[in-house]
């Protein structure tokens, strides 16, 4: 069956993505199962969308019920589930205000635009002159101004030109912001752990030189917790590490526990409170479906405890795969239960391991060629992690 479903999707959907060949029907926390009736371990969780588990119990409840209920209001009208789930985000998060939105990508649009708003209107900067530093090696999403500030070559070509007004420095180098900042910098977007180019984690103390360096030039400090953040890195926010506040931060994926697309920005009402009616919106944005789900996916990870269950067994993740001998592997690197696997040239590249691990039972994928991309649900228990690791080892030994 699997061989019929491929051979459909390659003939009638456009391959704007090159996923391992398997098709998946059904899902249980850490579990999932194809279409040919193989079980396999999810060791990638829909890139942290699926932080609380597949099909989370409660998460089905609060969307059934809500479906059953109210699904779409459009902003013209309000609902009764987005007050909450705004007071609800805000009183978790530490923030003032949020904005709701439906993917990660509209997230960090919404915080691009309210960071050059800012700049206009509180910071001063003329019209249309405002600048915002991001770095090498991110990953913010696909639309087309955010891959203008991409440099991934396969992001971007053909699909130029690109909106101005974005500088690219080096990632994890604080003096490298410093001196690109200008009296026209309104906002710097920066990823606390870059999860696309292979879980990058900066040096230690690199947060916190950023946040004085931002406040002392009055630069907006926007870190995009689409994937690091809620939980998966240890923390409830990455930034979190170095006790670091941003001044805007982007959140999604997780944000509804992979049912349903929602994404949202919070900030303080001095920033998020530059927009004005009719100038920024969605339709699905803040639905009362959305939020139903989205207020449920927040109560699972604050009452299941899966923010500490991402700190203590990501720790024991790590641990056993430093202890992995394998002639392939370069370094490991990672937070909370969120690892990459940078492997040597001569291995070959990371899709012909990912291909081996399907084959045993368990999904992962590569990134940038040379890394295997580790992010189970964080409702995974030990023993999984060790059903996982057996054949993680086998492959990483083979020739």
């Amino acid at each position: 069956m699997t061989e019929e479903y491929i051979a459909i999707e390659d003939r009638y959907n456009a391959h704007n993505y090159h996923p391992l060949d398997v098709v998946l029907t059904r899902g249980q926390g850490v579990w999932v199962e194809d279409v040919d009736g193989k079980r396999y371990m999810d060791f990638l969780a829909s890139y942290s969308a699926l932080n609380q588990g597949h099909c989370h119990p409660r998460l089905v409840k609060a969307m059934v019920d809500q479906a059953s209920r109210l699904a779409l209001t459009s902003r013209a009208f309000r609902n009764d589930q987005l007050p909450f789930l705004a007071k609800e985000l805000c009183e978790l998060t530490g923030y003032e205000m949020m904005l709701p939105m439906n993917s990660g990508s509209e997230a960090v649009e919404t915080a691009l635009k309210a960071a050059r708003k800012w700049g206009h209107q509180v910071k001063g900067v003329a019209e249309d002159c405002g600048e915002i530093i991001a770095c090498e090696g991110n990953f913010h999403g696909r639309t087309i101004t955010i891959i203008g500030f991409s440099m991934q070559e396969e992001y971007r070509d053909g699909f130029g030109p690109f909106t101005p007004g974005f500088k690219l420095i080096a990632y994890g180098d604080a003096a490298a912001l410093e001196a690109a900042i200008t009296p026209n910098t309104v906002a710097f977007l920066v990823e606390p752990i870059q999860g696309e180019s292979g879980v990058v984690v900066p040096p230690e103390g690199y947060l916190k030189q950023v946040r004085e360096i931002c406040t002392r030039n009055k630069v907006l400090l926007i870190t995009d917790e689409i994937q690091s953040g809620l939980g998966r890195a240890g923390k409830l926010l990455a930034a979190e590490w170095e006790g670091v506040r941003a001044d805007m931060v982007t959140l999604g994926k997780a944000l509804s526990g992979g049912m349903y697309p929602v994404s949202a920005v919070v900030a303080s009402k001095e920033v998020l409170g530059v927009f004005q009616p009719g100038e920024h919106g969605s339709t699905f944005g803040g639905s009362p479906l959305a939020c139903a789900v989205a207020r449920e996916a927040l109560k699972v990870l604050v009452e299941e405890r899966l923010v500490e269950n991402a700190q203590e067994l990501g720790d024991y993740m790590l641990r056993r795969l430093r202890q992995i001998d394998s002639p392939h592997i370069a370094l490991i690197r990672g937070r909370g239960l969120w690892a990459g696997i940078v492997l040597r040239p001569q291995a070959g590249g990371a899709r012909r391991f990912c291909e081996a691990l399907k084959e045993r039972g368990v999904l992962a994928k590569e990134t940038h060629w040379n890394v295997i991309r580790l992010a189970p649900p964080l409702v995974i228990s030990r023993e999984e992690i060790d059903w996982a690791l057996e054949r993680l080892t086998d492959v990483l030994q083979m020739s």
